[in-house]
């Protein structure tokens, strides 16, 4: 099989498409035939060494397939099923070994590039609104990057759940797509968002902040919040936040400040299975739309990781094999 590479920590040059040995399914496991596979954010702070790595490896780890084998003791897959999944490790590949446990069916009605781009996104949203915090029918949101895979998410779901939402973008291209997703206001960066939000909330703030942005926006996201509110940060598309002093969050108004990660909101395997039961139902029922923005070929994963680097992006990215 041909495969991404991340030779060495670095910029999106240390991806390198290569021939690999074909895996092979070990007992509970499964062999997919990819389809296509999803670009995230952890992605690149992974190749970077952002996040702890050991090159020479694949990266990613969200794609959609086929079963193509199936390992010893493996009885809820058949082959030519199809199956997404969001944490299995060495996705940049044509062939994929994923765990039984954690492949998800998928329905004929959701496409192979929506399917293989939906989970991470997806499912992080999910926690972000029930389980990183928890906002009640009526309160109100910020959503940075509002026009981002999870942001348009986000803000769906949020609104479903009868949330008012407000969101940041950074074009008139991404301000349509967020007021399309369901935002009641949509507003650009700058110095004095944060009195704009405080504005558009009567001076008392959001509820909750969601800062997937990190270094460029954390400043705002903790003065647009509210007395007794929560700032969840969830990302660092922008940059690390600097070390902050807990001692700030009493003068701000006794905020909370969180900084989850998906991994521990789907480990245990019952939490795991109902997010996503829940989550794929909504994308087939027409709950959430997902927004693919691009489509490239596996090879050109280092094309892939430029363009959402840049924060130039649309919704999600698909890495078609």
């Amino acid at each position: 099989m041909h495969a991404i590479v991340v030779t060495e920590h670095g910029g999106p040059d240390v991806l390198e498409w290569r021939e690999q040995p074909d895996p092979r399914p070990g007992p509970g496991q499964v062999l997919v035939d990819l389809r296509a596979a999803g670009v995230n954010f952890i992605d690149t702070y992974l190749r970077r060494g952002l996040y702890p790595s050991n090159p020479p490896y694949i990266p990613g780890s969200e794609g959609a397939g086929t079963v193509a084998a199936l390992g010893d003791g493996v009885t809820e897959l058949a082959v030519g099923d199809r199956v997404a999944w969001c944490d299995s490790p060495a996705s940049y590949a044509e062939l994929v070994v994923v765990d039984a446990a954690r492949a998800v069916r998928i329905p004929d009605s959701i496409s192979d590039d929506v399917a293989a781009t939906m989970l991470v996104q997806g499912l992080t949203a999910d926690y972000l609104l029930d389980g990183a915090a928890h906002p009640r029918r009526g309160d109100t949101v910020l959503v940075h990057a509002g026009a981002g895979g999870v942001g348009l998410i986000l803000t769906q779901l949020a609104v479903a759940a009868g949330l008012t939402v407000i969101t940041t973008v950074s074009s008139d291209e991404k301000a349509a797509l967020s007021r399309e997703a369901g935002a009641a206001h949509v507003l650009r960066y700058g110095p004095d968002l944060a009195a704009r939000v405080r504005d558009l909330t009567d001076g008392r703030g959001v509820d909750v902040a969601y800062d997937g942005v990190g270094a460029d926006t954390f400043e705002a996201s903790l003065a647009a919040t509210a007395i007794r509110g929560t700032v969840v940060l969830f990302g660092a598309a922008s940059g690390p936040v600097p070390p902050f002093d807990l001692q700030r969050l009493n003068a701000a108004g006794s905020l909370s400040v969180t900084r989850p990660t998906l991994a521990h909101f789907i480990a245990d395997q019952a939490e795991f299975d109902e997010r996503a039961k829940r989550f794929v139902a909504a994308v087939a029922d027409g709950t959430v739309t997902i927004r693919v923005g691009a489509r490239l070929p596996l090879r050109d994963a280092a094309d892939a990781h430029r363009a959402l680097e840049s924060r130039g992006t649309t919704g999600s990215i698909a890495l078609i094999a």
